[in-house]
């Protein structure tokens, strides 16, 4: 039910006093040293803060430079130096990553695309598949992979065009406490904790903990509130044999913001969003909200039996949910001419569940001078969700379409049904191995495949599907640190990817019509260069082309088949890491050039992903140039500065290419000044120019309006 009261202190102080006190309590209100607490050591970290030498996902199994695929890590320093918030800003660095928004049957949540497919259903924590749809948070992530082209070897189902690993905070051997208190402009405040310690020798315990409340800038009425912690403790840190039990908790109450809507959505003319105020909000705050939850809880068991042969064990364990209502308007042109925004109501609630258990063992080996480094294991998982048929009661106000107000009265009722109306529950077993073969010093062959069996069965249908998926490559190591590549690699998108709590177009969602389809199949071919120079700069280029066949697309009698076809073309190139030792960058470039390919027999309209109307078409959701540049410069030795410029080109949002949001550069800048070495002040203006842009669409109807300027102080601790 909606909460009648989101009072801003009490959801703000009562989790920030809990984290505060748990992290520093025994520390800064201590009447007397206590002598038998062990030494904390403040310690500068020395590794290159921008660059990453090797995925924290063991089924890479060679160092990047090595690897034959296009991932972009970005890193916890990266997220920290641009002010990153919300799992969306923090993607924004990395260019080719589009955005779109849920609505009804499409649940609003985190969702990108990634080289112009879909990835919602392909964001994994650790490793291991993270679905349900949310709203993720940045203060448990340690770095962020971005695994780009068909990733279905790696990952399993899904990933047509790539897949993001969340790679979160454990504890660790060390100790440490770092925290962080910031404010703002719109009414900003953030506060974080991290706290490491050392249980003995051979243990650990970490906490990291969140709370964020603040209005949208530019956004009439549209504020976020949340908060979240994540305890770990890690026995046997210096075991062979050791154990890591962590939990991640997060919470989230918001105003849904549809933004605006276009112009004229029916097909019949090109129209970008209406033309009025972009702080327009034709919400109503005295019925709208969204509340979303997490609750994931991880144990690992890993044992080395030498230095050669690692062997894991992780289960997973996850609840998350998510439940909204929130206000649609799509005035007509007569509408629009009259100044009216005829306004209705839409509700969401879905709760997934999910467990998972993976076996995997790494070997490290050499036949006849040629080395082997194998990753290779079993997963099994099972998710289930469960919908909620939403009921709303009462009159909606019309809005003033010019200057709508959100608190026009609204005395209805709105409910969801006591029990699920629907429950989704797919079940997926797979097996694979990955070598990576150092032939000699310059020739490396890498190579990977999996099998999956997959389940999804909901109230009216079910499926079976079972499909391998490849990867392959070979590396020529042209100087010890500068590599040349050319690799392959294929996914397979069934029916009911999602588990029915994600994009629901275009036939993903299981339905008894749907059943016999067999799955997507995308490919890949890639080539490509990485270089190691300077002071420890990684640079990269790639080339590549994606193709997904049997797509799901209209028939001429109304139904589905496997008769579509989308190409896309495109070049990468990416900096990241340090140009002197006072200089770091974390760049990129990406051109997408996609197709509409191959159509089905029916004529459709301009909302239908491969209808014969299309043909030709670019796929929505792609940008076809985009790049972004992050940057910062020592200018003293307490004082650094930094800034960030980000570009995306027009986004399609319908694939009759009739509905769009026009191309922006957003500026970012930044200076952080070392008091001492426990404190820093932090300074970070994020659209420095107010630039009004969209940074989500919808298929059909709106595009959502981006913060506008936002400007915040933080200062940060660390002991």
């Amino acid at each position: 039910m909606k909460k009648t009261n989101r009072s801003k202190g009490g959801f703000l102080i009562k989790p920030l006093v809990s984290a505060l006190t748990m992290a520093f309590g025994g520390m800064a209100f201590a009447e007397e040293p206590t002598p038998s607490l062990p030494e904390v050591k403040v310690e500068a970290k020395k590794d290159n803060a921008y660059k990453v030498d090797k995925s924290a996902n063991q089924k890479f199994t060679a160092p990047l430079i090595d690897t034959p695929k296009s991932i972009t890590v970005i890193t916890e320093k990266v997220i920290k130096d641009s002010g990153a918030n919300s799992f969306q800003d923090a993607l924004r660095t990395a260019p080719g990553i589009t955005f779109g928004t849920g609505e009804g049957g499409g649940p609003i949540g985190d969702r990108p695309f990634i080289r112009g497919f879909d990835a919602q259903s392909a964001i994994f924590v650790d490793g291991m598949r993270d679905l349900g749809s949310q709203q993720r948070e940045v203060f448990a992530i340690e770095q962020l992979e971005v695994l780009k082209g068909p990733s279905g070897a790696f990952d399993g189902r899904g990933s047509a065009g790539g897949s993001i690993n969340v790679v979160t905070k454990k504890a660790k051997a060390d100790n440490f406490t770092t925290g962080s208190i910031g404010l703002g402009t719109d009414s900003y405040r953030r506060a974080t904790v991290d706290a490491n310690y050392m249980l003995g020798d051979n243990a650990a315990i970490r906490l990291v903990a969140m709370t964020h409340d603040a209005d949208i800038p530019g956004r009439d009425s549209v504020d976020t509130q949340r908060w979240g912690f994540a305890p770990s403790i890690t026995l046997g840190l210096n075991s062979p044999t050791s154990a890591t039990l962590s939990w991640y908790h997060l919470e989230t109450d918001d105003m849904p913001d549809r933004g605006l809507p276009y112009r004229d959505n029916s097909g019949n003319v090109k129209s970008q969003p209406v033309s009025v105020s972009k702080d327009n909000f034709y919400g109503l705050k005295g019925r709208d909200y969204q509340e979303t939850g997490a609750d994931i809880g991880t144990f690992e068991l890993k044992h080395a039996f030498d230095d050669n042969v690692v062997l894991r064990n992780t289960t997973r364990y996850g609840e998350t949910s998510n439940e909204y209502i929130v206000t649609r308007t799509l005035p007509s042109i007569a509408n629009q001419a009259a100044n009216i925004a005829p306004r209705t109501g839409q509700g969401r609630k879905a709760e997934t569940t999910s467990i998972a258990n993976l076996t995997d063992i790494s070997i490290s080996f050499s036949t006849g001078g040629i080395k082997h480094q194998v990753n290779t294991g079993v997963e099994f998982s099972k998710e289930e969700t469960d919908q909620f048929t939403a009921s709303i009661v009462g009159v909606n106000p019309n809005a003033n379409f010019q200057n709508p107000n959100p608190n026009d009265p609204w005395n209805g009722t709105t409910s969801f049904s006591s029990r699920p109306t629907s429950t989704t529950t797919s079940k997926n077993t797979s097996v694979y191995v990955f070598d990576s073969i150092e032939l000699n010093k310059e020739w490396l062959v890498n190579g990977g495949v999996r099998y999956d069996k997959f389940r999804v069965e909901n109230n009216s249908a079910s499926a079976d599907h079972g499909f391998f998926n490849y990867q392959a490559g070979v590396v020529y190591k042209v100087q010890p640190n500068a590599s040349i590549y050319a690799s392959y690699g294929t996914s397979s998108t069934p029916v009911g990817l999602s588990n029915g709590d994600g994009n629901q177009e275009n036939g993903n969602n299981l339905s008894a019509a749907l059943e016999d389809l067999k799955p997507e199949r995308t490919k890949n071919f890639e080539v490509g260069t990485k270089w190691d120079v300077l002071e420890g700069l990684s640079l990269t280029a790639a080339a590549f082309y994606t193709n997904k066949s049997d797509a799901r697309v209209l028939l001429a009698d109304g139904s589905y088949g496997n008769a579509g076809e989308f190409d896309v073309k495109g070049v990468e190139f990416g900096a990241a890491g340090k140009i002197t030792d006072k200089w770091d960058i974390f760049a990129g470039y990406t051109h997408l050039n996609s197709e509409q390919a191959k159509a089905g027999s029916a004529l459709g309209s301009h909302r239908d992903l491969g209808a014969a109307l299309n043909k030709g078409n670019d796929m929505p959701g792609v940008a076809k140039n985009s790049a972004s540049i992050w940057t910062t410069y020592k200018l003293l030795p307490k004082l650094a500065v930094g800034g960030g410029a980000f570009y995306v080109d027009k986004v399609f949002a319908d694939p009759g290419n009739k509905l769009f949001v026009p191309s922006y550069v957003r500026w970012d800048a930044m200076a952080t000044y070392e008091i001492d070495p426990r404190f820093s002040l932090q300074l970070n203006l994020q659209n420095l120019t107010d630039k009004r842009y969209f940074n989500q669409t919808y298929t059909r109807h709106f595009a959502t309006v981006a913060p506008g300027r936002l400007s915040f102080l933080t200062l940060n601790m660390k002991f």
